[in-house]
């Protein structure tokens, strides 16, 4: 049963609204050094074959580009691309001036070995953050890496908007993957909160998931964790973005997160809508890390 208006309890957090801050934040940045140096950030954008997901993202991030003021280089390579001619690309625009952020859109197709061609992304233009360097950073006290992940970073810059205390709070995240669970797991770590990780082997997660103060949901389970698991007045992030079918529809399917919004917005204190919650945060958070790129090179 759907909430009523009056059930919810929870303040939604408005990923867009907030995304749409940073953007204008970002755009008066490329200004000022449009102005100032006469040069703007560029980011090259990969994409290797036609996957129907991919290209919508990648469109996403090269309209995004074009909104703030930084110059996309759009690579845009067939399926059948061998790993080398790939790495020879990737070697060309870190050798670029012009370019300061280099994203190569994944899943790339099996033929190419993805830890090859992130390895091959110069750590100065790693604005995905998921090179080992990067990551490694992330995960060391005292060290801080030149690029943080984006939807990890957009997860928590929600949290700090919002003014949801994150120092000595209880963290679950649910999910471990390269892209979202882990790093998040070590940004919230480096933020002094003590955090768990629940996983596919973990026991009891409803258990573990009801003594958080935050919930970030990074499984790729659809409405997952329900709102009884929810400890009330929690912070929800929810990562997920998963498609159920849905006939009432005209594309046959909606988009939900890995939590129950209908039952836990009744019982968390801040939750994240899916869609319109993280998604435009990773966006973004993606131009932050190529204006922060190109101002770590331009007037230096």
């Amino acid at each position: 049963m759907a909430s009523s208006p009056s059930d919810q309890t929870a303040e939604i957090i408005d990923g867009k609204a907030v995304a749409h801050t940073i953007r204008s934040e970002i755009a008066v940045e490329v200004r000022h050094l449009s102005e100032k140096h006469g040069k703007v950030p560029g980011l090259a954008v990969v994409i290797v074959g036609l996957r129907k997901d991919s290209q919508t993202y990648v469109n996403m991030k090269r309209k995004a580009c074009a909104e703030v003021g930084i110059k996309s280089f759009d690579v845009d390579l067939p399926e059948d691309v061998p790993e080398a001619d790939l790495i020879t690309k990737v070697h060309e625009l870190n050798s670029d001036p012009q370019v300061h952020g280099i994203l190569v859109q994944l899943p790339l197709p099996k033929h190419i070995n993805e830890e090859n061609v992130l390895g091959a992304i110069s750590i100065d233009k790693d604005v995905d953050g998921f090179h080992p360097l990067n990551i490694g950073k992330l995960a060391m006290k005292g060290r801080e890496p030149l690029f943080l992940p984006c939807t990890p970073k957009g997860s928590l810059e929600l949290l700090v908007r919002s003014g949801i205390k994150i120092k000595g709070q209880r963290a679950v995240v649910v999910g471990r993957s390269n892209i979202v669970g882990l790093p998040v797991s070590l940004l919230l770590l480096k933020a002094d909160a003590t955090v768990t990780t629940v996983h596919s082997h973990t026991k009891d997660p409803e258990a573990i998931i009801k003594e958080a103060d935050i919930v970030i949901a990074a499984a790729g389970q659809a409405c997952m964790i329900k709102g009884d698991w929810i400890k009330p007045g929690a912070a929800v992030i929810d990562v997920g973005t998963n498609a159920v079918s849905d006939p009432c529809r005209k594309s046959g399917y909606r988009l939900v997160g890995d939590v129950d919004f209908a039952e836990a917005s009744k019982v968390a204190g801040f939750i994240t809508p899916v869609p319109g919650g993280v998604g435009p945060m990773t966006v973004a958070m993606l131009l932050r890390n190529t204006l922060d790129g190109a101002k770590r090179v331009i007037g230096q």
